[in-house]
């Protein structure tokens, strides 16, 4: 094959190497959301690329594929192309055949790997990298159709892949059910500053989000000194004007109780008690408060409210009394505030 056919063919498979490198980062790196709002509005592009996504593991393996076939291609057409065109002026100056045919290849091999590197490479990458839901609609459509007719080889290669991991006792899972640890969430925000990806603010607002979750309840407690209670034998009336007095719609109860754990009234209750005539006292109105040691995490004390169905938990000191309250108003605002 000559320079003249050979470069149009090198030129091809460099972009061909471009788009399955480009497509592979950006399914990776797009927002699936955004996608599933484009698609939701009729975009047929961005529901390809969402249907990339819900088969990543099949779509990364057709975009390595897909590498791997044009890598091949250059070594095959596009260096022996070079290093023939170079062999020449190497036998004009008067080098021997050998030394001639072994600089010509290096050459050509250093030629070919710089532009299968450069254009090939990490410019898609940076491409696909800068605005990945956009390279994402853009290259789902047609990379889906390759991947539907490479399908069966593919499903080969995976099946392959999953039968050598479990040969070394190494669970194979979908890409859709892989998690990630804060610890490894803080270390990709960590990445993503030092290469100029997100700034000061982006970095402040994830680290304080990755580590709200495991803060203590202790600067959320409501002090016991500063909780709005009643006596259990409160009428509904002392309930509702209680609420009244102090904004509060769930009164703490003081006393009563077969059990001596926390319990509280809601003032919704209290009203209809009143609407009915009854005369029933708080303590028949009540509802009981979970409790939980105040170092209990803000992450784990939301799953506890939600569990125990409360918007009140009862914060208790490693010495066993009671420190406070917490609400779950409070736990939700410190998982989700921007500050």
């Amino acid at each position: 094959m000559n320079l003249a056919l050979g470069a149009p063919v090198t030129l091809a498979l460099l972009a061909a190497n471009g788009f399955f490198v480009a497509t592979e980062f950006a399914l990776v790196a797009a927002r699936r959301p955004r996608l599933e709002r484009t698609a939701a509005r009729g975009g047929r592009a961005a529901a390809a690329a969402v249907a990339g996504i819900d088969e990543l593991s099949l779509t990364l393996a057709g975009a390595q594929l897909g590498i791997t076939m044009c890598s091949l291609g250059l070594g095959l057409v596009s260096e022996p192309v070079f290093a023939e065109t170079l062999l020449p002026p190497f036998h004009a100056a008067g080098l021997p055949s050998g030394a001639a045919h072994a600089v010509a290849f290096v050459l050509a091999l250093a030629l070919v790997t710089f532009l299968h590197m450069v254009v090939g490479e990490m410019a898609p990458k940076s491409v696909a990298i800068t605005d990945p839901e956009r390279a994402a609609a853009a290259l789902g459509l047609p990379f889906r159709g390759f991947a539907t007719v490479v399908r069966p080889l593919l499903a080969a290669l995976n099946g392959t892949t999953n039968l050598l991991l479990r040969l070394v006792r190494v669970q194979p899972v979908n890409a859709r059910e892989v998690s990630r640890t804060p610890e490894q969430l803080r270390s990709i925000a960590l990445d993503s500053r030092r290469l100029g990806l997100i700034g000061d603010t982006e970095l402040t607002l994830l680290t304080a989000a990755l580590d709200a979750p495991r803060a203590p309840l202790a600067d959320l407690v409501v002090p016991v000194s500063e909780v709005v209670s009643v006596p259990a034998a409160a009428t509904p009336q002392e309930v509702i004007d209680a609420a009244v007095e102090t904004g509060s719609l769930r009164i703490v109860l003081r006393g009563g109780g077969r059990s001596g754990a926390a319990r509280m009234v809601h003032v919704r209750d209290a009203y209809l008690a009143r609407a009915r005539g009854r005369a029933t006292p708080a303590d028949e109105l009540a509802h009981p408060v979970p409790a939980m040691p105040i170092a209990t995490p803000v992450g784990q004390a939301v799953a506890i409210l939600k569990r125990h169905h409360s918007h009140l938990g009862l914060a208790v000191a490693p010495d066993g009394r009671a420190a406070g309250l917490v609400t779950l108003d409070d736990l939700l605002t410190t998982l989700i505030a921007v500050r």
